[in-house]
């Protein structure tokens, strides 16, 4: 098992955003949580972050803002998915000039992604799209067992949509993902979670999931 909450109240300050959560996340499970804005899905997912980290689990994050830096190059915010792999002085050098061999590993994970000809372009002049990919990248290139995504493809197409899921199904060994696209969820994941009001209404198996009970995510 990856992760496990018990009877969890969690939340900012005084004001609960999810109440008496018991939720599991197992190793090689692909789980979409689904639900509205404010259902709690970023909560959760920051909540289940926090857990592995702390047990030292290697995990590959896309936040909602993406947390990218704007002046950096898409190639140098790549890099900083590992910087936890080296100390402060060899990561100032290294974002100062990157290596041959850095830029290679990191060209390698731009290409599918179709950030080749973006590699040496500030953040900061990219397209919503580009960046969100550019946040993937990040988290392809740090790699590790466990990626813990939030929203990451509600900046681009519908294809591209399925690419980014097939690289991150591709890479990672388990998967915790929050969605806005219900057939996108279907198709990707092993496991639904829907969320309503800090609340988990289902959690199911994707396939035994039915249409009613995620519209009633939403009503």
């Amino acid at each position: 098992m990856k992760a496990r909450l018990d009877g969890a109240t969690l939340g900012y300050g005084a004001a609960p955003v999810l109440s008496g959560l018991d939720f599991t996340l197992d190793e090689g499970e692909r789980v979409v949580l689904l639900g509205a804005s404010g259902a709690g899905k970023s909560t959760l997912l920051a909540a289940i972050y926090r857990q592995m980290t702390t047990a030292h689990t290697r995990v590959a994050l896309v936040p909602q803002d993406h947390g990218l830096v704007p002046q950096l190059s898409v190639r140098r915010n790549v890099y900083m998915g590992r910087l936890d792999d080296h100390g402060g002085l060899v990561n100032l050098l290294r974002l100062i000039h990157l290596p041959h061999p850095v830029r290679a590993r990191i060209d390698t994970v731009l290409s599918p992604l179709g950030l080749s000809d973006f590699a040496t372009r500030p953040v900061e002049a990219l397209s919503g799209g580009q960046r969100q990919r550019t946040a993937l990248g990040r988290a392809l290139y740090r790699g590790g067992e466990v990626i813990v995504a939030d929203e990451p493809v509600s900046a681009v197409d519908a294809v591209q949509a399925q690419d980014i899921m097939s690289l991150i199904a591709a890479h990672f060994q388990t998967a915790l993902i929050a969605l806005h696209d219900v057939e996108l969820a279907r198709s990707f994941a092993t496991r639904i979670v829907g969320l309503r009001g800090g609340r988990i209404l289902f959690d199911a198996a994707s396939d035994q999931v039915s249409d009613g009970q995620i519209g009633a995510l939403y009503a």
